[in-house]
């Protein structure tokens, strides 16, 4: 359906403009909202059930509070695009996760009405208070909103920003998404806690029918705030997590009713302390394709509108994706020892765990968004004798790098790290990037850390991993490899002993991961123009392959390292350390991710940015000649 069809979504460039509708006018609004994003996500790509599920909610946030002004929190981000599109954006839609255009996510520097960075979960509470309690201490009349999902919920950071808000007390209200859903189904003790609360019909049409009764005597709807700990034990004989936080719980309510979300939000506006408000939705609403298979559906890249009908399948002749491989070796290595296991905080379809976990659930666990505890739950399984593959994906394995540090490497355990989508992603931009794993890892003792050039690499340096050589980090990328025939046999790979691809006499190239397949490419057209390059697979960056080093640096003048990585602090660094800590006079030139935020954009628009695609190797190959 197209917008000149629309009797409201052209009508709304801005939260003003909304609120001009009555509250009946916008669930016509919510209806074209939602077909507008699907039109949208069916010809660009991006996270389509999420945002299907906070229409309303989106509406009806932007209809009550006076945003910008008031701070509104998304947690996450991957469910803005409705709030993107009414706050201005709409027109410029068409360019989300495209080079230079909107961020799949919100970002503090595109809009004032995105109040908070988004990309990862569990922060919006956390950055809720800062600015609750800011606006506390300045004297400023400002409402702050934090939504959340129940799978973002999951995350330890969460737990914290809601202790310390109940604490506070500071005037806050928490909107909890419960849509049972991240991008699978969620798992884990609150996952039922939460169903619970939501099926005790008893309770909440009580609570409803008292708080109606009481709407206009404020007294008496006061008391029953400070006595619904006491209420909730009589009626349900428990108590009420949020509320043992302190946290006003309200709900839960249909997410998909705007004009009850509208006279709900209007009247917690009113109410002083941290509020909790439960809702209830459903990811992809409105699409029944989406609703039928959410994990799907949570970005499912191009497909027809009208039909559902996927406009990219996989191509079963193509070669496979790194993650896949990932998940039929593990599978493979499993059947051979019972003492390997999976781990992975919430991401089972997206790494492919998914694969051995339908096969040998017993052995696979998915830990919720809290990859902390992935890691630390892993070195309980090593210190038992088990074998954990951790799976986590590079960007948020920042998010538990004390506990690969204080739990894993200190110990020397033999945990398998393997870190999907591992150097520059793509669409997902600068929240998703997997830049920091060398450089972080790299001045860890006892850590192992490798990269597979391709996929039969990757098969063998997990095989290598299994047989108990310590913390092991095998760093891989998003996407497909090159080889259709990739179920090699499983042969351990020497650790710390690169490869010499192709010999030269020039200039020494050597790289570390799928970018050799650029430099090979480079090398070959810089062959054909009279420069003379050896190619050198590094495979890992710790321990270094000291030999072949030592070759290197007595034959070569020139050295370039190329890394899908940030320069400082990565194998560049190692190499040009090693060469000045061992007297080597040759030039390392280190090719990478420069010192700066890489923007959302295609793979090989951002390969081609920071100059490590063919043709930026081929150019620096090229200098000086």
């Amino acid at each position: 359906m197209s917008e000149t069809n629309d009797t409201y979504l052209g009508r709304v460039d801005s939260p003003a403009d909304l609120k001009k509708l009555s509250v009946q006018e916008l669930e016509g609004y919510c209806d074209e909202l939602r077909r507008f994003i699907i039109e949208q996500l069916a010809a660009n790509p991006g996270h389509l059930g999420s945002s299907l599920g906070v229409v309303e909610l989106t509406a009806a946030l932007h209809y009550v509070f006076d945003t910008p002004h008031d701070r509104l929190i998304w947690d996450v981000g991957h469910q803005a695009y409705a709030h993107k599109i009414i706050t201005g954006r709409r027109d410029a839609f068409p360019t989300n996760r495209k080079l230079g255009g909107l961020s799949g996510f919100p970002k503090m520097s595109e809009s004032p009405y995105d109040a908070f960075g988004g990309g990862h979960a569990s922060v919006s509470i956390s950055a809720a208070l800062g600015m609750a309690k800011a606006a506390e201490l300045k004297g400023e009349k400002r409402e702050v909103v934090a939504v959340i999902g129940d799978g973002a919920l999951t995350g330890g950071l969460a737990f914290e920003g809601l202790n310390n808000a109940g604490a506070s007390n500071t005037d806050l209200l928490v909107i909890l998404n419960d849509n049972h859903m991240s991008i699978d189904p969620n798992v884990g003790a609150l996952k039922e806690y939460l169903l619970h609360i939501s099926t005790s019909r008893h309770y909440n049409r009580f609570k409803t029918r008292i708080w109606d009764m009481l709407s206009g005597v404020p007294r008496l709807r006061r008391l029953l705030q400070k006595t619904g700990n006491a209420l909730k034990q009589g009626v349900l004989q428990q108590s009420n997590l949020f509320e043992s936080l302190n946290f006003r719980y309200f709900g839960p309510v249909d997410g998909h009713d705007v004009g009850m979300l509208v006279k709900v939000l209007r009247d917690l506006r009113e109410i002083p302390g941290p509020k909790l408000l439960h809702v209830l939705t459903v990811k992809g609403k409105g699409y029944k394709p989406a609703e039928d298979n959410q994990p799907l559906w949570h970005a499912p890249g191009r497909f027809n509108p009208e039909t559902g009908e996927l406009l990219t399948p996989a191509d079963l002749s193509a070669p496979p994706r790194f993650q896949d491989v990932f998940g039929e070796t593990l599978l493979e290595l499993a059947r051979g020892n019972d003492r390997i296991v999976g781990i992975t905080p919430a991401m089972p379809t997206g790494c492919s765990l998914s694969i051995m976990m339908e096969r040998m659930p017993e052995r696979c666990f998915d830990v919720g968004i809290a990859e902390g505890h992935a890691v630390t739950f892993s070195a309980g399984l090593a210190t038992q004798g088990m074998v954990p593959f951790c799976n986590i994906y590079s960007s948020f394995m920042q998010r538990a790098y004390d506990n690969v540090v204080h739990d894993v490497a200190l110990q020397n355990l033999n945990v398998v790290f393997c870190l999907d989508r591992a150097g520059l992603v793509g669409e997902d931009g600068p929240t998703h990037h997997g830049a920091f794993d060398i450089a972080f890892f790299r001045p860890v003792p006892n850590l192992t850390i490798a990269a597979p050039m391709d996929e039969m690499e990757l098969r063998c340096l997990m095989y290598t991993a299994s047989l108990g050589r310590g913390p092991f980090v095998i760093r891989y990328p998003r996407g497909r490899g090159t080889n259709e025939d990739w179920r090699c046999p499983l042969e351990e790979l020497p650790v710390g002993k690169g490869r010499l691809l192709r010999e030269g006499r020039d200039v020494a190239v050597l790289t570390l991961g799928p970018v050799g397949r650029f430099a090979a490419e480079a090398i070959e057209r810089a062959a054909a123009e009279g420069v003379s390059a050896a190619h050198f697979d590094l495979r890992y960056a710790k321990p270094l392959d000291e030999e072949m080093l030592h070759g290197v640096g007595r034959r070569f003048s020139r050295v370039i390292t190329v890394e899908d990585g940030v320069v400082q602090g990565g194998v560049g660094s190692a190499v040009l350390e090693f060469m000045e800590r061992n007297g080597y006079g040759c030039r390392v030139e280190m090719l990478g991710i420069p010192d700066e935020f890489i923007p959302h954009g295609t793979p090989a628009q951002l390969h081609r940015l920071c100059g490590f695609d063919v043709e930026g190797i081929y150019g620096k190959l090229m200098e000086g000649r």
